[in-house]
Formats: C-alpha cells, sequence, structure tokens
C-alpha cells in the first residue's frame, strides 16, 4: 500500500447472523494492519481514529445507539 494516503473500505455494518463486523481486534489475517481511515457502512460513515472508531454521519433514520449497539468496539459520535 505504498504511497497510499487512505484506504476506505464499503461493508455491511455486521455479518448474516447479526455479529458486528467492526470490532477492536481483527481476527483474519491481514496484509495490511492499521491501513483503513474510513468505513462506509449502511448504518453509518466511521472514521478509524488513533482514539478508535467515530462517527462521521448516521445513515437516514439510524440512530447513534443502534450504531453503538451493533459496533463491537467503542465508537465515539461525530463532533
Amino acid at each position: 500500500m505504498q504511497g497510499v494516503k487512505n484506504i476506505y473500505v464499503i461493508t455491511q455494518h455486521t455479518t448474516r447472523t447479526g455479529e458486528p463486523k467492526l470490532v477492536d481486534e481483527c481476527t483474519y489475517p491481514l496484509t495490511g494492519a492499521g491501513v483503513v481511515s474510513r468505513i462506509f457502512t449502511d448504518l453509518a460513515v466511521v472514521d478509524v481514529t488513533d482514539k478508535g472508531f467515530q462517527v462521521v454521519e448516521l445513515a437516514p433514520g439510524v440512530t447513534f445507539e443502534e450504531v453503538q449497539e451493533k459496533t463491537g468496539a467503542p465508537i465515539q459520535p461525530a463532533d
């Protein structure tokens, strides 16, 4: 990922069984740890910061509490 300034991920917020995809620690082998800067899900746009996940924008009709409940790591509201 040499020379790339931003890596974005587009995914569903949870698995088909409702498990969070945004978690504290990955359990799968990684090709680039710590390189993702923003995640776009069906529930929110989330920045990955040094302090953890931070909501940038919520999808229409989605509350921060719903996103927090479906995230497997601490998440902060937008500034």
